[in-house]
């Protein structure tokens, strides 16, 4: 092994060579280890987002179902119009598929409309607002003029998350509240009736003009929405309930008419879109899938994970490309050495091995650097490759919009529901807002030790290339040429 010895005398007596290739060296392993760090992080990242990103699978009325239910046959043309019916499935079913291990929760939306009795409604027209008498605005038999969202929990309904409305006296509604009759009203609602948390409220079924059912009001909450001139859309006039009270007004205790359910792990949503279609097995529901929030966080990741494998690839070629011309170079201004140690019958293999030698001791000490260096590196540029994505995704999505496809009941603003287990359900606001909310701002790049023995072998591999490259040189060289000067 007497070459061993000779590479380490080589790089103590030239200095300056040894310095320059550590340097190159080390810059190449830095860049190497950045892009591996960037990497890892990336798909840490695409991991954390698959789990967080909410896709959501919706089951809904099959409105081209209903529709044709609704449009009279060529036989009796002349027969009265007919009315559409919401179909609705049983909360038997719900539960079963909220039960699947892909799901994290699901929400059930239940509506209804009613007359104000005890009060008065919250009228606006151009020029004039205030109060009409109590069911002020009389609909149709089955349209009232109070909308009743059920959901399990406003706290965590589309409007609240977004701040469009806040609760400014009393609580929210709360999954303890199933089965129950309290409410949380609107603030201009209550201002025009002088209602106050605790107080009971009266409404009147819009199916039985005289059947009565009595609210407890819990939370009065204020909306931002702006006034629509659209007969009966004041946003005053909704309130919150439980979901299980507008399905007993509406006749459908057990049943629903849609439900979101919330994935754990959106890349299941194919499979578990399938379960569910399985389950709830009715020609008169349609199951739909909304990753589109999903999709809008993971091309970031996908992007700078792309960008990282980039980079470890260019950075190896060109190193292994600037490593073999060094080395090359520095097997000419040697030539004379080589030729003495193959003349006292030295083998070219081990001359080979001696350069090998040398690029192995730089090597590490290349990667000392590179762990030093790396880790900091490798977060400059990570993260803002990281924000330039996020900004170029959040670009390409504004001014649009897209809720998770829970709200498909016809009036109905509101999605509720309930959690597997007990738990509060969610409901997302639109697909850009989500996506802004879970956004991550930065990447989570730490040296690993894969990242280190990945590290080690790219080294290993460039100087062997390298090595490898330059041997051809060493390999044609005859040490009688050499020693006469040719």
């Amino acid at each position: 092994m007497n070459y061993l010895k000779r590479s380490m005398l080589y790089l103590t007596h030239k200095k300056g060579q040894s310095l320059l290739l550590l340097l190159i060296m080390s810059a190449i392993l830095v860049f190497v280890l950045s892009g591996l760090i960037i990497q890892n992080a990336a798909v840490s990242a695409t991991n954390s987002v698959t789990k967080s990103a909410g896709t959501t699978i919706s089951v809904s009325a099959n409105r081209e179902k209903m529709f044709s239910k609704m449009r009279p046959s060529s036989s009796s043309s002349k027969s009265k119009p007919k009315t559409i019916t919401t179909p609705t499935v049983s909360n038997t079913k719900i539960k079963k598929a909220g039960s699947l291990n892909t799901v994290a929760y699901y929400n059930i939306t239940n509506t209804a409309s009613v007359n104000a009795s005890s009060f008065d409604t919250v009228s606006t027209t151009t020029g004039t607002s205030g109060g009409m008498s109590g069911g002020g605005m009389k609909g149709s038999a089955s349209t009232g003029d109070i909308s009743i969202d059920g959901v399990s929990s406003t706290k965590l309904t589309s409007t609240f998350v977004s701040k469009s409305n806040k609760i400014v006296s009393g609580r929210n509604i709360t999954t303890s509240d199933a089965n129950t009759k309290n409410v949380v009203i609107e603030k201009e609602l209550a201002t025009e009736n002088g209602i106050k948390v605790g107080d009971t409220i009266t409404v009147k079924m819009t199916t039985s003009g005289k059947k009565s059912i009595k609210l407890k009001v819990v939370g009065i909450y204020k909306a931002k929405s702006t006034s629509s001139t659209a007969p009966g859309s004041e946003p005053s006039n909704t309130i919150y309930t439980s979901y299980t009270l507008p399905a007993t007004i509406t006749g459908t205790e057990g049943k629903s008419s849609t439900v979101t359910y919330t994935l754990e792990n959106s890349a299941k949503e194919k499979s578990t879109t399938k379960k569910i279609k399985s389950i709830i097995n009715s020609s008169s529901f349609s199951v739909s899938s909304d990753d589109a929030s999903y999709k809008q966080l993971l091309q970031p990741m996908k992007n700078v994970q792309s960008f990282a494998k980039k980079i470890v690839w260019l950075v190896a070629i060109a190193g292994t490309i600037i490593l073999a011309l060094i080395i090359i170079l520095s097997v000419r201004t040697r030539q004379r050495e080589i030729g003495v140690l193959v003349s006292l019958g030295e083998s070219k293999l081990h001359i080979v091995g001696q350069l090998f030698s040398e690029l192995f001791v730089i090597l590490i000490g290349a990667m000392v650097v590179a762990l030093l260096l790396g880790s900091f590196v490798g977060n400059k540029v990570g993260n803002q490759l990281l924000a330039q994505q996020q900004t170029t995704s959040v670009s390409s999505t504004t001014g649009s919009t897209g809720g998770p496809g829970g709200g498909g009941a016809p009036g109905s603003s509101q999605t509720g529901g309930g959690m597997r287990g007990g738990g509060m359900a969610t409901q997302s606001a639109t697909t850009t807002s989500a996506s802004n909310k879970k956004a991550l701002k930065t990447l989570n790049t730490s040296i690993t030790p894969s990242s280190v023995i990945k590290l080690g072998g790219m080294g290993l591999v460039i100087i062997a290339l390298a090595v490898c490259v330059s041997a051809i040189s060493i390999l044609r060289l005859r040490p009688k040429d050499i020693l006469i000067g040719e």
